[in-house]
């Protein structure tokens, strides 16, 4: 009998995932936590493989479970835009603004996707310092921004909270004493979460690379000249800390969307900001 990924338990997957936690997860499905775990062991069941690392502080990938988890987002957010879009041809042009950190996630794809199911719109995805997002804003290049909250050039729509995560490059100890950190140049906040975080949990740090760019952190990471504190959709499974018990609790990140005003009722930009809300 041919195997079926069924999207109810991939939901479930995702959303235990991005929670890092089986109660938190079943309270925003609205389940109980036995039944959310009976849906994740028989998604593993399926696969052949655990997809979780289950511990009394939450829960965490496994290899195959980081493996997994962009065919489950993308599967969801498919599934979804056929659903509300199918029989709806969409035109048009709809600029949207990401956070760097966003842009190197699953939700380009999800845009292409859409983008792919109506031809004849027009999608355009920019990643700018905050003075040139606010001038394509106030131009109307750009309709959505998704970014963090104080960087908006609007108040939000909506807002979501997303759970920073340790990573590590190979060979780096979570105990290390100093301990080596990569960070984000001084102008991101997270550098000064990070920093607070450590001090608050009276660690010696020092500084081991620092730079303005994702890009730049994840090849510190990929070279093993220490830990940081990402997303946890852009930690690569090389990355993941297993031992982050050593290390203290990072804070949230609050992100946001705002909307152009004068877009209500554009079915494109309607269609994009679903799509991006699904994916968060």
């Amino acid at each position: 009998m041919a195997r079926d990924l069924e999207t109810t338990l991939l939901r479930s997957f995702v959303t235990a995932v991005r929670a890092g936690s089986i109660s938190r997860a079943a309270a925003a499905l609205g389940q109980t936590q036995p039944a959310l775990s009976q849906q994740l062991r028989k998604l593993e069941g399926v696969v052949g493989s655990p997809l979780l690392h289950r511990a009394p502080s939450g829960v965490s990938p496994t290899r195959t479970g980081e493996e997994l988890l962009p065919y489950a987002e993308r599967i969801l957010a498919l599934s979804a835009q056929a659903l509300a879009e199918t029989g709806r041809a969409l035109t048009g042009h709809c600029g949207v603004g990401l956070l760097e950190d966003l842009a190197v996630s699953r939700l380009p794809q999800a845009l292409a996707d859409l983008a792919r199911l109506h031809p004849g719109a027009t999608l355009e995805v920019l990643i700018l310092s905050d003075a040139a997002m606010r001038d394509a804003y106030d131009t109307g290049r750009v309709q959505l921004v998704l970014d963090e909250v104080p960087d908006l050039p609007w108040p939000p729509r909506w807002t979501v909270r997303i759970p920073l995560a340790w990573a590590a490059g190979q060979g780096v100890a979570a105990d290390a004493d100093p301990l080596p950190v990569v960070l984000f140049s001084n102008t991101c906040a997270w550098r000064t979460s990070v920093l607070e975080a450590l001090e608050a949990a009276g660690r010696r740090w020092r500084v081991a690379f620092e730079s303005n760019s994702l890009a730049g952190v994840l090849a510190a990471l990929r070279a093993g000249l220490g830990v940081a504190a990402l997303m946890p959709a852009n930690i690569e499974p090389a990355m993941a800390c297993h031992d982050a018990s050593a290390l203290p609790a990072l804070p949230d990140v609050e992100l946001g969307l705002a909307r152009r005003p004068g877009t209500e009722g554009d079915a494109l930009i309607d269609a994009v900001e679903t799509a991006l809300r699904r994916m968060i």
